[in-house]
């Protein structure tokens, strides 16, 4: 069989497959999986074309992981084969993990269990199926290859996965603030020390890519509407699991009716079951599910499918202040009359809490220049970048959502 293949991808043109362990993980159930989960979650509410898949970014990670590993070499820097093949495995498997709508759901559905944590452990089995091939790239994955500037590639603050979420999802939501340079950046690349680094003359891509990646948290990642919707999905969620545990009926695949019975945290020895099921489980899951949810008895249930299926969105307000404990319960009160709820119903349809947003963490593997005298300094300390310290600052906002039928 012929494993050398070319994708068409919309955001780079053709990507090329060259290597058969590659196209062998690509076309494993795991990564196929990904197909069916949104790289945005539920932000195609605001942007209709945002309806791209991990599967797509993933793909594209790889390839700019491959562009980058070229670049290096053609800098002198020594790469194996083997550590390209770990590089590029790693980078495109590092999603696998995602559960349905991406981050959405993510503490939801497994309490206590990040995608990272089921990522690395479907790795894992897949080093098993393959009889050791992905022991490079679970070390790099890990972050315990020797050679740093790898894991740097993989994860950092300037790494392929970056790069390419943020043209691809300025791509398909057509919001034009989030383009950045990555061929740029990507010809900036050097190493150091075994440090990744930005050549000097590459600075100002550098700010252009951290100010696109702070506007697209503000008008996309962090839409008040997309965040809204991420709010009913999860107390939707929410709502099943206790109706669950309250001895209710509520019709669901098999693999989203076993996180509904174990809506409490599960333990160590469970994991590995937790995880079987968990690769069962994507976007359409949840939506057959919202669309039998939607005539359910339980009007809290019915309500909120009803409202996600139809777009009826929860109205949002967000500021810089947190919402008093009084203007919570007061809400609370409101939506209680509206809906002739009880108070614990009612916290089921209105949500409260809080989003940050920084675009460069100082302090957390820093972005490093290297300047034209052979030092290497932060990217803060560059003179020149006054936008740098401002970028750098944690921004906090609070929100208090609820049903549109609510009046205030």
């Amino acid at each position: 069989m012929n494993k050398k293949k070319i994708i068409n991808d919309p955001v780079y043109g053709f990507i090329n497959i060259k290597d058969e362990l590659i196209f062998d993980l690509i076309q494993h159930p795991y990564f196929q999986r990904l197909r069916r989960i949104r790289q945005l979650g539920m932000t195609d509410l605001v942007y209709p074309g945002a309806q791209h898949t991990r599967f797509h970014h993933a793909l594209g990670a790889m390839h700019l992981m491959t562009r980058a590993l070229e670049q290096l070499r053609d800098r002198g820097v020594e790469i194996s084969e083997a550590e390209i093949l770990g590089a590029k495995a790693a980078i495109l498997l590092h999603d696998l993990g995602h559960g349905p709508f991406s981050h959405a759901l993510e503490h939801t559905l497994l309490k206590d269990i990040d995608h990272e944590y089921i990522s690395l452990k479907l790795m894992e089995s897949l080093n098993k199926q393959w009889n050791g091939k992905l022991d490079l790239a679970i070390q790099m994955f890990k972050k315990e290859y020797p050679r740093k500037f790898f894991c740097s590639l993989i994860s950092s603050q300037l790494d392929m996965d970056r790069l390419d979420y943020l043209q691809r999802d300025s791509f398909f939501t057509g919001v034009s603030e989030g383009t950045v340079g990555a061929s740029r950046i990507i010809k900036m690349l050097d190493v150091k020390n075994d440090r990744l680094v930005i050549e000097e003359k590459g600075i100002y891509s550098i700010e252009n890519f951290l100010q696109a990646r702070r506007l697209m948290y503000w008008q996309v990642y962090l839409h008040k509407t997309s965040l809204a919707a991420e709010q009913m999905m999860i107390r939707l969620i929410k709502r099943a699991q206790f109706l669950v545990a309250q001895g209710e009926k509520v019709v669901a695949s098999e693999a989203l009716t076993y996180f509904l019975e174990h809506a409490e945290n599960i333990r160590n020895q469970e994991k590995e079951e937790a995880i079987a099921q968990f690769v069962q489980l994507d976007d359409f899951d949840i939506m057959a599910a919202m669309k039998l949810w939607q005539s359910h008895p339980d009007h809290v249930l019915s309500t909120i499918s009803q409202q996600l299926l139809n777009r009826n969105i929860f109205k949002i307000k967000l500021q810089n202040d947190p919402f008093t404990a009084e203007e919570i319960q007061n809400t609370n009160q409101i939506v209680q009359n509206t809906f002739s709820v009880s108070e614990t119903d009612a916290n089921y349809l209105m949500a409260e809490g809080f989003v940050t947003n920084s675009a460069y963490l100082n302090h957390d593997d820093q972005i490093l220049i290297s300047k034209k005298s052979g030092e290497i300094i932060d990217l803060e300390a560059a003179s020149d970048l006054p936008n740098i310290t401002a970028l750098s600052k944690i921004v906090k906002k609070y929100y208090l959502c609820l049903s549109k039928n609510v009046s205030l």
